[in-house]
């Protein structure tokens, strides 16, 4: 089957496209209001950019129908976030934290999270993750037609907080250790334990002519 998506409605290209684009990691943003109010929501629209800086893309979209998120709003009015991995152990807590909240309201409290202080940002991070990552927002690119726009909220790390025990004597992060989940579409998402390594080719030479 051909499926051209300018032949359907925008919520059933959406649903074409969060079912394509599988698995995606989640992150799990921490900001802050310019009340002082505690934000925490999950956007799997996520992805690493480049390593030097290194940088994160975050997507993040409307409310149904009442204007920007406020995790966007307050990124962009505070230049500040933290990225925090969710794992299996605290999905339930992150499925909690996606509810859309008015403003006023503190998702690390709704979902009985503890806020701990950042070293380089304002934003809190959540204690019960074991990585976050605290960044600065470098750039918000408006993407998408009028009543279906995303902020593409571009931002550089800053400092990561690694749980001693995920990282190895190299400094890199033992996967197996992390039990990092992934979003899929609807409301299903997939576990890390079914892991396996494929050792990328070297040396490849090209045909001789």
């Amino acid at each position: 089957m051909i499926i051209d998506p300018y032949q359907i409605d925008p919520r059933t290209a959406y649903q074409l496209l969060i079912g394509s684009v599988v698995p995606r990691p989640i992150a799990w943003v921490s900001t802050v209001a310019t009340d002082g109010t505690y934000n925490l929501a999950p956007f799997s629209f996520f992805m690493g950019v480049t390593a030097n800086p290194p940088t994160l893309a975050i997507s993040c979209g409307w409310r149904r129908g009442a204007g920007k998120k406020d995790t966007l709003v307050n990124a962009e009015s505070s230049g500040e976030l933290v990225v925090n991995v969710v794992v299996e152990e605290i999905e339930q807590q992150m499925n909690i934290s996606s509810a859309e909240f008015p403003p006023e309201v503190d998702e690390f409290k709704e979902a009985g999270l503890t806020p701990i202080p950042s070293v380089k940002v304002r934003a809190p991070r959540v204690a019960e993750s074991p990585i976050n990552i605290e960044c600065q927002v470098k750039q918000v690119v408006y993407v998408g037609n009028e009543g279906s726009q995303s902020g593409l909220i571009i931002a550089e790390a800053l400092l990561w907080h690694v749980r001693d025990d995920l990282l190895t004597p190299q400094n890199t992060i033992d996967v197996s250790k992390l039990h990092a989940i992934g979003r899929l579409s609807g409301n299903w998402y997939t576990h890390t334990h079914d892991l396996y390594e494929i050792t990328r080719p070297t040396n490849i030479k090209s045909g001789s002519s």
